[in-house]
């Protein structure tokens, strides 16, 4: 008897199996991370038995750690770089209040998955593919943020002389690193605070005023 079951559907399962796994393989190593051990440490029989999979399911989908560590960052990071594309793509007509509510959504993100990124960024130092995806994602974004400066400068609204290149790169790491060592240091300002701070300083550098 022939399947009844379309093309398109067994494919939107496959999908939305995948995800199902790769959702609790995140939730598995952010709290084997939050009990304290490194990431490098972590061997895949204890994030499999963590996350409640068999090792060959682990495999399936993730072919080394490496790829793991990858994925486990597009997951955690997709709803950041999002808030934040959305609002470099905006009218900013809100003005700095607008920037304000973006450094928010944004660390409010980063605080449910801080430990996968600081994780990422510890390996990307040493582990070739794990350092050029990285690379790549934060090049892209930051041709984004330079796209948007030179249209901004072009019609007008911000100084002629603004230093679009320079200006896009340096307030990608501000935001980046600045959300990382507060984290990392174990919060000597409060979220609130931190996106304001951030907030000022984008919206004053962009359009000063």
């Amino acid at each position: 008897m022939a399947s009844l079951t379309r093309p398109g559907s067994r494919s939107r399962q496959r999908d939305e199996r995948r995800e199902a796994v790769e959702r609790r393989v995140l939730a598995a190593v952010d709290r084997l991370l939050d009990t304290g051990v490194t990431y490098t440490e972590l061997p895949v029989a204890r994030i499999a038995t963590e996350a409640e999979i068999a090792r060959s399911t682990f495999y399936r989908y993730f072919p080394d750690k490496s790829r793991l560590l990858i994925r486990m960052a597009d997951l955690a990071t997709d709803e950041q770089f999002r808030t934040a594309e959305q609002w470099w793509a905006a009218d900013h007509l809100d003005g700095e209040d607008g920037v304000v509510a973006a450094m928010r959504l944004m660390i409010a993100g980063t605080r449910a998955h801080h430990r996968v990124l600081r994780a990422l960024t510890e390996v990307a130092g040493y582990d070739r593919d794990v350092g050029r995806y990285w690379q790549d994602r934060v090049r892209r974004f930051t041709e984004l943020v330079r796209l948007r400066l030179d249209r901004e400068r072009a019609a007008g609204r911000v100084p002629a002389d603004l230093e679009v290149d320079a200006t896009a790169i340096a307030l990608t790491c501000m935001v980046e690193r600045a959300i990382d060592f507060t984290f990392a240091t174990g919060n000597p300002v409060g979220d609130e605070q931190l996106a304001r701070a951030l907030g000022r300083a984008i919206w004053q550098t962009v359009y000063g005023s």
